[in-house]
């Protein structure tokens, strides 16, 4: 990257870090803090990957019913598979956009909770925090890894979506579909997987939601 390049990166990296600083400071200002926007987050994270794991089972079982299904346009059988590929790639954008705003607003809450530690009188009360603040990271590290985790396998499988959808559209034949149920019975395994990942990322974001939630 030349001197160019990383001035304007630099500077477009501080512009965005200090858009979501007003960001933050606005909503705190109307009630809502880091905390409470990071539980938002990761409620809606929870939601993006429950959205992308059905869409991707719902896809196999569409490129699986068209290999199988004989007779009718292979044109129009290659649109409603593109069409289920494009799906895929929207809910897999979802889960990725909502892994990022995710790390951002607690990017900015551990710093803001690191740096108000000095403000304590009581050295109980700070040695509290500090390890509240400590075993709050270690369960959003324990969060994220399951989410990037699992979010990482839906890319192969997109690939292999995007390959078998390209292939039948240039060749509409019975050849592009022994291709395409041999390709979606081998990717079952696969997909499989995949739900596994985002069941279990899907908890572990439930687990995270309770621990941040006040107590009663």
């Amino acid at each position: 990257m030349n001197p160019t390049s990383r001035l304007l990166f630099a500077g477009l990296f501080a512009l965005l870090a200090g858009c979501s600083s007003v960001y933050y400071g606005t909503m705190e200002k109307m009630g809502y803090a880091k905390r409470d926007i990071l539980v938002n987050r990761v409620e809606k994270a929870q939601t993006a990957q429950e959205e992308a794991k059905e869409q991707f089972a719902s896809t196999l079982e569409q490129f699986l019913a068209v290999a199988r299904i004989d007779g009718g346009e292979l044109k129009q059988k290659y649109e409603r598979l593109n069409d289920e590929l494009q799906r895929c790639e929207a809910r897999a954008k979802a889960v990725h956009e909502q892994i990022a705003a995710i790390d951002d607003v607690a990017a900015a809450l551990f710093d803001e909770w690191g740096n108000e530690l000095v403000q304590y009188s009581s050295d109980t009360l700070r040695a509290q925090s500090q390890q509240q603040l400590a075993n709050t990271r270690v369960r959003y590290g324990q969060l994220m890894t399951a989410m990037r985790s699992a979010a990482a396998r839906m890319e192969p499988i997109l690939v292999t979506f995007r390959d078998q959808v390209l292939f039948l559209k240039h060749n509409l034949n019975a050849q592009a579909l022994r291709s395409l149920d041999l390709t979606s019975r081998n990717l079952q395994a696969d997909i499989a997987a995949l739900i596994r990942d985002m069941e279990k990322s899907i908890r572990e974001a439930e687990s995270f939601i309770r621990e941040m939630q006040p107590a009663a």
